[in-house]
């Protein structure tokens, strides 16, 4: 039996994510990947999660394996008060929405709010993910321009000059393409401006835990709480498979996040919620962080090195203070796709950057490259292959 007919329209907006889609040739046996976005399995933390586990089947018993609140389990977002009120955004366990990944609210978002051609602004580059999430819900895209610190406050201010908004998505801190954050002083500004033209910003902060070098910074949440809906997850920093992401968000936002979440999966896994309540109140998170610190640090100081090294002239990159992502940019007038096929073919794998840009034919010559997955050797030896490449790209199209 045919059955296109039955698909509902909206599934002609729905694709692959062509990130996963390039993590299936980066699964090719002997592929070195700087590609994916995956924390290492050495940053797991194995020995606490068995002893986690007895806490949880002691402490909680059956319960842990019993359906619970859609809201999230109780001592989970008890937990997670103490958790948040150090990055600086003041709740309540009640404000606490815990979701099966941060991607999980960001569907939740685009469902309750995105009507067909709805204006929604996004960063150039933004990331993938929520693009997909979004698509679906059909809405008008507004690229907002970026520079090497993120997003430009006045782009921001022009977009909603030129037409209400349904919703701002911002990655401010170690942004996924391009690992950059957005400073302390165009934090405020931004704060400023959604307030003043009473806008709702979507703040997706998934790696600021993951800080090598400088200063935390504190979520544009605090200075605009009323404005912002701020969402995370413990994927980078406990182990991604566990699916736990959570977010606080206004009131009615909240309210209405309950009730998607409610016909999507009723609930996130209570056993998992309560091996994070564990690892987050019981004080794990913050003395296994420290390890997956000394383990992403040297990896990104070794990318950083090796390009140095191997680039050509005419490309420069990001110096994230911390995160998962370098983003390179070359010559405008290259194309990066046909340089990451014959990456593969020396078994080297990195993201093309067009796919983190909504308009067609931007970002053709930029890459995103990533250095948890690999050692400091493995890194310096794949940026000189790709290194090799580029410089032969450059001279072919001088020729």
């Amino acid at each position: 039996m045919n059955f296109e007919h039955l698909l509902a329209p909206r599934t002609q907006l729905m694709g692959v994510n062509a990130i996963r889609e390039i993590l299936k040739v980066v699964a090719q046996p002997g592929m070195v990947s700087l590609a994916g976005g995956i924390p290492a399995p050495q940053s797991f933390p194995m020995e606490i999660l068995r002893e986690l586990t007895t806490i949880v089947q002691e402490k909680y018993g059956s319960g842990a394996f019993q359906y619970d609140a859609t809201e999230g389990f109780g001592p989970l977002r008890e937990a997670l008060v103490d958790h948040l009120a150090v990055k600086g955004v003041q709740t309540t366990a009640q404000e606490i929405l815990i979701a099966s990944g941060s991607q999980g609210v960001l569907d939740a978002m685009g469902k309750i709010l995105i009507g067909k051609g709805d204006r929604v602004a996004v960063e150039a580059p933004t990331y993938v993910g929520a693009l997909q999430a979004f698509t679906p819900y059909e809405p008008q895209y507004v690229q907002m321009a970026t520079d090497e610190d993120g997003l430009i406050p006045e782009a921001l201010e022009a977009v909603l000059q030129a037409a209400p908004v349904k919703f701002i998505y911002l990655a401010p801190t170690f942004q996924n393409p391009t690992g950059r954050t957005l400073p302390l002083a165009r934090r405020q500004q931004v704060a400023k401006i959604i307030q003043q033209y009473n806008t709702l910003l979507v703040e997706d902060d998934p790696y600021s835990d993951l800080r090598y070098t400088g200063e935390a910074v504190p979520p544009i949440k605090q200075f605009a709480p009323e404005h912002v809906v701020y969402v995370s997850t413990l994927s980078k920093t406990f182990a991604p498979g566990l699916r736990i992401g959570f977010c606080v968000a206004p009131a009615l936002i909240h309210q209405w996040l309950v009730i998607v979440k409610q016909g999507v999966d009723l609930h996130t896994s209570t056993y998992n919620q309560a091996l994070a309540a564990e690892y987050v109140g019981g004080g794990y998170l913050q003395r296994h962080l420290p390890n997956i610190i000394k383990l992403y640090k040297p990896k990104q100081q070794a990318m950083l090195q090796a390009l140095d090294r191997h680039l050509p002239e005419g490309f420069t990159w990001s110096q994230p203070e911390g995160g998962m992502f370098i983003w390179v940019e070359g010559p405008a007038q290259l194309d990066l796709e046909p340089v990451y096929w014959q990456a593969i073919e020396r078994k080297v794998a990195f993201v093309p950057g067009k796919f983190f840009y909504i308009n067609r034919g931007d970002g053709l010559a930029t890459m995103r490259l990533n250095f948890t997955m690999s050692d400091e050797a493995t890194i310096d030896k794949a940026v000189g292959v790709i290194g090799e490449l580029l410089t032969q790209a450059i001279g072919e199209k001088v020729l």
